[in-house]
């Protein structure tokens, strides 16, 4: 099968290609700049000039391949509404390319869109007022269209070497304000999977997935935020503790909502349906490890 995938050398995306590549799949992958070019060539896949924000550029890429993974996303959250907008029209158009096939498109969520209930599973529907809804409502979309698409929903965290996600973005918080902080009591919780079980459940729903359908993937369903931030301050010698929201506001910036997001996931009937088993460290493991603490 020949995949096109967008974010192709970013962190999630790089271990998509691996993981297609491993398992005798053809990969084009979307670059932006010459040494996206250099990283897709020495990983063995092919690259293909664009970017996100020339949809032409994109409906080329896809054109051709017989799956479309898009994990690209413009991670700027001053202007993050703007952005999932923006990331409508980008379904949209990949959607076009593959028009009267049953070729398949995989897009990219997260389960954050489901949070707020006791144990948040693949058929509830995601919060109207959630900025990220739309690239779940492009997606259903183009299902409505007749064409194959797939939601991956992926957890507040998708750590492993090389992470520069929300994890990194807490240790340099405490490490600036010399406090590993939490909001509250901490009991609020997490999902998390570690991105080479993330890649590998992206590959399992290009080949096999089921158009329409959303599939979680988190490898554990909710670790303790307090159990996060005490890793943290172990490991930079920092005390830990719980905050007002009005202190949470002052320590985390726009940050707050997501440090206090409870947000228990399932992702059992993801594991039946595709036969997908996470096998790689989970998180408080994996932040243990010096990599993320090296400066």
């Amino acid at each position: 099968m020949h995949v096109f995938v967008t974010g192709a050398t970013g962190f999630i995306g790089s271990a998509i290609v691996q993981e297609l590549l491993s398992h005798g799949h053809r990969v084009t992958g979307l670059a932006r700049s010459d040494a996206a070019v250099e990283a897709l060539a020495a990983a063995g896949a092919v690259a293909h000039r664009g970017s996100i924000d020339d949809l032409d550029s994109l409906r080329r890429g896809a054109a051709n391949a017989d799956a479309v993974i898009h994990t690209a996303f413009n991670h700027d959250f001053s202007k993050f509404a703007a952005s999932c907008e923006a990331d409508r029209g980008i379904i949209t158009a990949l959607g076009d390319a593959l028009a009267g096939s049953d070729r398949r498109l995989v897009v990219t969520s997260g389960t954050a869109l489901v949070a707020g209930g006791p144990l948040a599973t693949e058929v509830d529907v995601p919060h109207a007022t959630h900025p990220r809804v739309a690239s779940e409502q492009a997606a259903a979309a183009l299902v409505e269209r007749g064409m194959h698409a797939s939601v991956v929903r992926l957890p507040p965290s998708v750590h492993g070497e090389g992470d520069h996600g929300f994890v990194p973005l807490l240790i340099d918080l405490a490490r600036r304000q010399g406090l590993a902080a939490y909001v509250g009591d901490g009991r609020n919780r997490w999902p998390a999977v570690h991105r080479l079980d993330a890649a590998e459940l992206f590959r399992r729903v290009a080949e096999s997935g089921r158009a329409g359908f959303s599939y979680h993937g988190a490898a554990e369903s909710g670790l303790p935020f307090t159990e996060i931030t005490a890793v943290i301050g172990r490991r930079l010698g920092l005390p830990v503790q719980g905050l007002t929201s009005e202190a949470a506001a002052a320590h985390f910036g726009w940050f707050q909502h997501f440090a206090g997001m409870d947000n228990p996931c399932s992702s059992d009937w993801t594991q039946r349906e595709l036969g997908w088993q996470p096998r790689h460290p989970g998180l408080l493991a994996d932040l243990d490890l010096p990599g993320y603490f090296e400066s």
